[in-house]
């Protein structure tokens, strides 16, 4: 008596991936193509890393405090029965007597404006702009990794350098982005910037930015 085994059918082929995304069987954290180099990977913006800004923090704290710990030394003297310093005397009489338009008040509410919304900037914005976040290797809230922008530019600059033909080259990285300046000393002019942006293409994908800037790429001939 013979059994026969059922016909074990192949299972589902993987989806195709839509242009653009990595296959579904790709693992976490391997960079892949993206044909949109502006666009932020996962789909969403990346925040930038703040600055902690500990030195304008520090000199306005600084200045804070030794203003208000003269002002109420002065203070206490005067309730102990001294006279006021010459100091607060001379500032309460300039304040008293002199007009808005004079030059020094003009001068120094001016300073004042200026500090006031470089304060105000610091406070805003999130610094740090040498510095551009790379992807998350998973979905989780932990810490995120950062490359610096001269970093990057030296492993595109060697990468352009691999290409046979490209004599010298200049990597400019920006939050937004890269421009490639190269000198072909010889071969075809057109096939080597098509194969300088393939190869800084896939540099860029190997560095796993978390918002791949626009990569302009401009080759000339080398003229001795």
């Amino acid at each position: 008596m013979t059994h026969q085994h059922p016909a074990v059918s192949d299972p589902d082929p993987e989806p195709a991936a839509a242009p653009g995304r990595p296959p579904g069987n790709a693992p976490r954290g391997k960079p892949t193509g993206d044909t949109d180099r502006g666009r932020a990977r996962h789909g969403r913006a990346t925040p930038r890393w703040w600055s902690e800004r500990r030195v304008p923090a520090a000199v306005a704290a600084l200045v804070v405090l030794a203003t208000c710990v003269f002002l109420l030394f002065d203070v206490a003297r005067v309730r102990t029965g001294h006279t006021a310093a010459a100091w607060r005397k001379a500032l309460a009489d300039e304040l008293a007597t002199r007009p808005i338009n004079d030059p020094w008040v003009i001068t120094g509410a001016a300073v004042a404006a200026a500090l006031g919304l470089w304060l105000i900037i610091l406070a805003l914005t999130p610094g740090r702009r040498h510095l551009l976040p790379m992807a998350a290797t998973d979905d989780s809230d932990g810490p995120q990794a950062a490359l610096d922008r001269d970093g990057a530019a030296r492993l595109l600059r060697d990468a352009a350098l691999r290409v046979p033909g490209v004599s010298h080259a200049d990597i400019r990285v920006r939050r937004r982005r890269i421009s490639a300046r190269a000198q072909v000393g010889f071969r075809d002019l057109d096939t080597v910037r098509t194969e300088l942006t393939e190869a800084l293409t896939a540099q860029l994908d190997a560095l796993a930015l978390a918002q791949v800037p626009r990569l302009t790429v401009r080759a000339r001939r080398h003229r001795p």
